[in-house]
């Protein structure tokens, strides 16, 4: 099952009901999406229901791994390292596991996923300055078993729920 970060708290994918989920339970998932910070005095009220409920359904929300945990996003993330892009790699071969292994020692490379279709990973990476940017790009593209890339820098993040954990 997909684990989604929702502001401060990372939850299982919310497309599937859950046999241990109501109305309740979902509302309260859509409250702390907006803000997981939120006191638990201002949830019950928000819900109409009493702390002691909101209390209990977040805890058994915790414990049954629904709710995995709560983390920070932190902005100076993003203002260290101010230009930040994704890159798309095709990769020859069977060497997907070592491209990945050589990924995975560079400092910029925030992100791998591995992907079907045309690519065969997403590399989420940054670096403070565009000259050091295009220096990490083609020191990835020399690593041994990638046959292809794209990249797009990202200008701006108008909403995010993703942090690094």
């Amino acid at each position: 099952m997909a684990k989604y970060l929702i502001n401060d708290t990372i939850l299982d994918s919310l497309t599937t009901k859950m046999d241990n989920m109501d109305k309740l339970d979902e509302q309260l998932i859509i409250l702390l999406r907006r803000n997981a910070r939120r006191s638990i005095s201002d949830l019950a009220m928000e819900l109409g229901v009493s702390r002691a409920t909101v209390r209990a359904r977040m805890e058994r929300l915790e414990s049954s791994g629904e709710i995995a945990g709560y983390t920070v996003i932190l902005k100076a993330e993003s203002v260290d390292q101010p230009i930040r892009g994704v890159m798309m790699i095709e990769v020859g071969g069977h060497a997907a596991d070592r491209v990945v292994q050589a990924l995975g020692a560079f400092p910029e490379v925030s992100t791998i996923h591995t992907t079907n279709g045309r690519w065969d990973l997403v590399v989420e990476l940054g670096s403070s300055t565009l000259s050091d940017f295009d220096a990490v790009l083609r020191r990835i593209r020399l690593i041994a078993g990638i046959t292809g890339s794209e990249t797009s820098i990202l200008l701006a993040t108008p909403r995010t729920t993703r942090a690094r954990l």
